[in-house]
């Protein structure tokens, strides 16, 4: 529309639908097309025309290009909600599709593809079966896009239609734009595909790497971010793309930029050569500073980005810490990411420069950056040990500085740094302690106290310093009174004269008789005890020599920093967060299909799988509960809680315990918290994946003779980082009633160090009662992805990458397999698919796959006689250290 069609938005007169309507049905072309600007005009202020949808489409025909593209506007905004009248358009687009003009055939075919009516799809089917292959470009590159907007709609149609070779087809066209598009296409499909549909295979490699020299610059982002998912053969191949992609760092499109970084830091993970690597480190750094010049927004986004590159590769701007200092007018946003980046680059050479400039900050005028500035001087400390006492020097000369916020700030960071080297700047307490009248921060009050009840015996008027804090104990906050709690007991043990004893009776009335916070009376109590049983026991608990902190400048661990640096240059990486913790994609996955054997197995028959896809009234559950299902009531309220879902897996035969001759019906979910333990609370509870997502499924009962509300629940760390994806929302609980609830989950959180175990951790809460804690165990099976079906040349292929050392056997005895095919059936339903299966001797061998989050695949193997106890399961994996989890999720299959 032109700059003088505002005139179309005016008010509008009473009755200016008759008139429209008989506007559009006028024999003057110029009237018509009036018309139909005054009905996108009143359409994009959100009034409803849709009841002139049939005078609309009869103004197709035309030879107006302008008139038309404001047509198909109009049916792309109101064809869902007139599906039967859509159908009359159908005839204009498919006669358009084959018009003269390239422009008009490029436009039906997506304006097509943008009405999602069901309806119009198999009409579509031909025209861009023309389109993918037109003489012009333009339209061949339009109908690429349409493809991926059609499969949205109808997968099978898609598929059964050849149109996913006709895009393969379309990456060796001799037209960059159309192969970018193809590209596009293609990983838009495969991202919403249960199995592989694109794939970046050599010959697609050197193709790809053609086309990038040619294409716009989006279509440059689109061929970079899937040549990023390409596994380099070997360290020469990797040099060989590294070098035709390096130029692309000196675009002016930050988006070509990042996504050529992205795809060169993949590569050099397989190249070996140290001084290639120190080059490539060299020219990825000019075009990262670059990006650092651009508008604030933008600014944002390149450091999200570069806080994860030099997590993994900081000598890239290890020379560049300079441009990283914050500009008097940066915003707070852009200060804030700037100062995290400068703490990962500080080091012993340049930390003098750092800390000055981070003495600078804490003079500003915003107190957040403030304190976050003083908080950088502590971590630079806790980073570099050789540097500390020059970071302290930096911390004491700004307490001296009086300024209230200042002081506060100092003190939390000196008690880190105490922390981490103990014995070594308790020299230092003396001039904190002048600060203490000035603290009036719960933070900053409780690291005040920490530091006296640590050090109590170094301190002449410890007692008289606690005493302070201790005429307030009743209103300070939960953080102040724990610590002053555990202070006091430390300054007793430490100095178990009469003053501190007067001072630890005064502290354990308050904390088990006057208060109602249950952390502070349940550690009180536990004190109590403690001290009035064994004192020198309590002396090993209450003063033993605690761990010593470590860096955190390094906040993410090795595979999540992996996932976020293949997602560099999307949401993922300025969130922070693996793609599927804010990104629901809804897979499409066949009800079943038949699947031939792979060779070199055998020539058994094909076998028909279920591939675990969800009917309309049969959810996924937990492997820990297959035969542990109920049908819950109908929804009573539009959350999370009392879904009406009818479960139905079926009472399958296949596998049963040895001394059992089916398997056991047992309650709907596992008690974890009986009534007895739980002063007539009981809670049942476990892990369940539905529609791709893994939930806490809890039933709640209350044995008591009160109502009990306000509910919340918190999972320990634990080796899957599962936590809670949002409150537990729980009406008031009456006396005798029931709640069902099921809850969110995320993962990759808070996740526990050290080898993977299956434990969860759970408390649950509420406003009467004190905290409940209990055990669960994490199911592997619950955690496996929709997507884990391996082609059966990928399974062989992978098997064979392995190494020997990655497989992990066990014998699971007192099991029998009575039917293979309701075993596959069984497996399916919990993620593992079935890829081909053999005889040996006497034995039935099965192999399935399946995938963890984060892409981490699973090759199984079962050897198992029909109907003989016994099933030797044989698991091959990039990390084995899983195979006790899915060793023990298995017997528990099995079992059930």
């Amino acid at each position: 529309m032109s700059g003088h069609d505002s005139k179309y938005f005016s008010t509008t007169k009473k009755g200016e639908i008759p008139e429209l309507k008989e506007e559009l049905n006028s024999q003057y072309k110029d009237k018509r097309k009036d018309a139909v600007k005054k009905v996108i005009a009143a359409m994009t202020v959100g009034k409803d025309v849709s009841s002139l949808f049939a005078d609309v489409v009869n103004c197709m025909q035309t030879e107006n290009l302008e008139l038309k593209k404001l047509v198909y506007l109009y049916l792309i905004n109101y064809a869902k909600s007139q599906p039967d009248l859509a159908i009359l358009a159908v005839n204009t687009f498919v006669k358009d599709t084959q018009d003269p003009n390239p422009l008009i055939r490029a436009l039906a075919v997506r304006t097509m593809g943008c009405i999602r009516v069901e309806k119009i799809t198999e009409y579509l089917c031909d025209p861009l079966q023309r389109c993918l292959k037109d003489g012009d470009p333009y339209v061949r590159k339009t109908a690429a896009i349409c493809v991926a907007k059609l499969y949205d709609i109808n997968a099978e149609l898609v598929e059964e239609r050849g149109f996913l070779e006709s895009l393969t087809n379309l990456i060796s066209d001799n037209n960059p734009m159309v192969v970018a598009n193809a590209v596009a296409a293609l990983a838009e499909i495969q991202d919403t595909s249960s199995k592989i549909v694109f794939q970046v295979t050599r010959p697609i490699l050197a193709k790809l790497l053609a086309a990038l020299n040619e294409c716009t610059e989006w279509g440059q982002v689109f061929i970079l971010d899937a040549l990023s998912k390409y596994k380099s053969a070997d360290a020469r191949e990797a040099e060989n793309i590294v070098e035709r992609v390096t130029p692309r760092l000196q675009h002016a499109n930050c988006a070509v930029v990042l996504s050529a970084v992205k795809m060169i830091l993949q590569q050099m993970e397989v190249i070996t050569s140290p001084d290639l690597t120190r080059n490539l480190c060299k020219k990825m750094a000019p075009p990262l500073v670059t990006l650092l010049s651009a508008e604030p927004e933008i600014q944002y986004v390149a450091l999200r980005n570069i806080n994860l590159i030099v997590q993994r590769r900081p000598t890239i701007l290890a020379h560049e810490i300079k441009v990283f200092f914050c500009k008097y007018n940066d915003p707070i946003y852009v200060k804030m990411e700037k100062l995290e980046i400068m703490i990962k680059l500080a080091s012993e050479r340049n930390i003098d420069q750092v800390l000055l400039e981070f003495k600078e900050y804490a003079t500003e005028v915003d107190v957040d950056f403030v304190r976050k500035g003083v908080r950088a001087i502590g971590r630079c400390a806790i980073k570099l040990e050789r540097a500390a006492e020059r970071c302290i020097s930096v911390l004491l000369e700004l307490i001296k500085i009086k300024v209230n916020y200042v002081v506060q700030e100092a003190i939390i960071v000196i008690k880190d740094i105490f922390r981490r080297y103990p014995n070594t700047y308790e020299s230092i307490i003396a001039t904190l302690c002048e600060s203490l009248d000035t603290l009036d921060e719960p933070e900053a009050k409780a690291s005040m106290i920490w530091i006296i009840g640590e050090y109590a015996e170094r301190i002449d008027n410890a007692d008289e310093l606690l005493e302070s804090f201790l005429e307030s104990f009743p209103e300070e906050p939960a953080q102040v009174q724990l610590q002053l709690l555990t202070a006091t007991v430390k300054l007793f043990l430490k100095k178990p004269t009469e003053g501190p004893q007067q001072m630890i009776q005064v502290v354990l009335n308050n904390a088990t008789l006057e208060t109602d916070n249950p952390d502070l009376r349940d550690r009180a109590y536990i004190y109590w005890r403690l001290l009035s049983t064994d004192p020198e026991a309590a002396k090993d608990v209450v003063l033993a020599e605690k761990p010593v902190i470590s860096d955190d400048s390094n906040q993410f661990d090795s595979s999540l920093l992996s996932e976020l640096l293949a997602n560099i240059a999307t949401l993922s990486s300025v969130y922070h967060k693996p793609p599927e913790t804010f990104v629901t994609r809804v897979r499409t996955i066949p009800k079943t299909e038949e699947e031939e054997l792979p060779e070199g197995f055998s020539n058994t028959p094909r076998a028909h799988i279920l591939n675990g896809a969800p009917s309309p009234t049969t959810i996924p559950v937990s492997p820990y509960a297959l035969t542990k299902q109920t049908s819950l009531p109908p929804a009573s309220i539009p959350d999370l809680l009392d879904l009406g879902l009818d479960v139905d897996v079926g009472n399958s035969n296949a596998m049963v315990p040895v001394d059992s001759p089916s398997a056991p019906t047992g309650p709907s979910l596992p008690i974890l918290l009986p009534a007895a333990n739980g002063q007539g609370l009981q809670i049942s509870a476990q892990l369940v994946r539905r529609d791709g997502k893994v939930f806490y499924n809890l039933i709640l009962e209350n044995n008591t003779q009160n109502s009990l509300d306000g509910f919340m629940i918190q999972f320990n760390k634990n080796t899957f980082g599962l936590a809670a994806g949002g409150p537990l929302q729980i009406p008031e609980l009456l006396p005798g009633t029931t709640r069902k609830a099921l809850l969110p989950m995320v993962m990759f959180q808070n996740m526990a160090p050290g080898s993977p175990n299956s434990l969860l951790q759970v408390a649950v809460k509420n406003n009467q009662q004190p905290v409940w804690y209990f055990n669960d165990r994490i199911s592997l099976f619950v955690l496996f992805t929709e997507d884990g079906k391996m082609e059966r040349d990928i399974f062989l292929e992978t098997w064979r990458s392995l190494p020997d050392s990655n497989e992990v056997s066990k014998e699971i005895r007192g099991i029998l397999i009575n039917n293979v095919d309701a075993t596959i059936e069984e497996l399916a339903s919990s993620n593992m698919f079935f890829i081909a299966k053999r005889k040996k001797k006497n034995q039935e061998v099965l192999y399935l796959s399946a995938k963890l989050p984060r892409g981490i695949p699973l090759l199984i193997e079962l050897t198992a006689v029909l109907g003989s106890p016994g099933v030797k399961c044989a698991l091959k994996t990039p990390s084995p250290e899983m195979a006790p989890l899915f060793f023990e999720a298995l017997e528990t299959l099995f079992q059930a």
